[in-house]
């Protein structure tokens, strides 16, 4: 094979390998088949004050969970290969906070190959300017929490990746 041809390689765990998805960037896919409940990987980061996280928002940082009412974790940091697991409106994958860790969750059986995602469970605040790629039949066109879902789907028409740019479908309604 055509050595553009082969996929690279970004990080592996015991569960999953990194390499280029066709959801967005980088993603995880499962190494082997995932049984349902298994945690994934733990989703690393830098614990911080609900002050700095505000502040590492507004600079465009996407990586930032919250964990409890005084603390967020950061998880743009190199060894956290889980901040390239993508998002999916129809996630494989949830996540659990176990008071200490959080842990990316199979919601279900994974098959060997499958992109593992979760949703991002994004608020309403800007969220016209989070559009989602995930493919999936149930894509409501954003990545927001599936509580909006219904709101979302309300609100007009999704968008679609057509030639790697977000275009309207007027033909959705």
């Amino acid at each position: 094979m055509d050595s553009s041809c082969q996929k690279s390689k970004i990080a592996e765990t015991k569960w999953l390998v990194f390499e280029e998805s066709p959801i967005h960037g980088l993603g995880g896919f499962a190494k082997t088949d995932v049984p349902s409940g298994s945690r994934v990987i733990e989703y690393l980061g830098e614990k911080i004050t609900k002050q700095e996280s505000l502040r590492r928002c507004e600079a465009s940082n996407h990586y930032i969970f919250a964990l409890n009412e005084r603390e967020d974790l950061d998880g743009n940091v190199d060894w956290n290969p889980a901040r390239y697991i993508n998002h999916s409106c129809a996630p494989n994958c949830e996540v659990e906070w176990d008071g200490s860790h959080l842990w990316i969750v199979a919601k279900r059986d994974i098959k060997a190959g499958e992109e593992i995602t979760f949703n991002y469970g994004y608020d309403l605040v800007d969220y016209k300017e989070y559009p989602c790629a995930c493919g999936s039949a149930e894509c409501v066109g954003y990545m927001v929490a599936e509580t909006f879902f219904d709101k979302v789907r309300a609100n007009g028409p999704k968008f679609e990746i057509r030639n790697s740019k977000f275009e309207t479908n007027s033909n959705i309604e």
